[in-house]
């Protein structure tokens, strides 16, 4: 009701709603699958049964919803859908605007980072101090960010895009290095010791890094 009623104009969300769903189950879309009913407060101080989805069910809701307000919403899922497959058909993609991240934010790219760890196989993010990884995904965040408030599209566009962000993680990066009187790019890694192994940065689990980092994807 909360999606529905933040999409459309309608007085009456939980109508909204239970006509859309009606329609769908008629229509046999999956789409009322990804909904759960769960008891939760009203404002009357009751608990009442609600439908419920995660992200993937609230995407599939939007997409359903013919509204002028879910347009901008739907853009950008088909803009990410044709960038993933993008990548999947051109897996160099990914890599290149990752290694224009890195570069832009650090002076080196990813495999350049993994040779001054001594990294082989491994993550390179798997051995990232904290300070690494917050630019890291900084530089990530500002790629993602300068993408949709551009509406870029085009190889050419995503590669400038990624130096952007880059740019101002590298720039960040390089106010803290001369605060600090110390480069903020280590050598340092988590192999050489039993107790580094175990003891991996904190921020590694602290941040919510997506599974599909870029920096994994690199292999990195």
């Amino acid at each position: 009701m909360d999606v529905c009623g933040a999409l459309t104009d309608s007085i009456d969300s939980g109508a909204y709603w239970r006509k859309l769903k009606q329609r769908l189950i008629e229509e046999n879309s999956q789409v009322v699958t990804f909904c759960h009913g769960l008891k939760l407060e009203a404002p009357d101080g009751k608990y009442y049964d609600t439908d419920c989805a995660n992200t993937e069910g609230i995407f599939r809701i939007i997409q359903s919803i013919p509204s002028p307000k879910a347009e901008p919403f739907k853009r950008w899922l088909a803009r990410v859908g044709y960038e993933r497959i993008q990548e999947i058909e051109n897996p160099e993609l990914a890599t290149k605007r990752t290694s224009e991240i890195s570069k832009a934010a650090f002076g080196l790219t990813p495999s350049e980072y993994k040779k001054l760890k001594g990294l082989k196989r491994q993550n390179l993010r798997d051995h990232m101090d904290d300070f690494e990884l917050i630019f890291n995904m900084l530089g990530e965040r500002a790629t993602t960010e300068i993408h949709r408030a551009e509406d870029s599209k085009g190889v050419p566009k995503l590669k400038s895009d990624a130096k952007a962000g880059g740019n101002i993680a590298g720039g960040a990066r390089k106010k803290l290095e001369k605060r600090l009187g110390r480069s903020i790019v280590s050598k340092k890694n988590y192999l050489k010791s039993p107790e580094n192994d175990a003891t991996p940065s904190l921020v590694s689990y602290a941040v919510a890094f997506p599974k599909d980092s870029s920096f994994a994807k690199e292999g990195a």
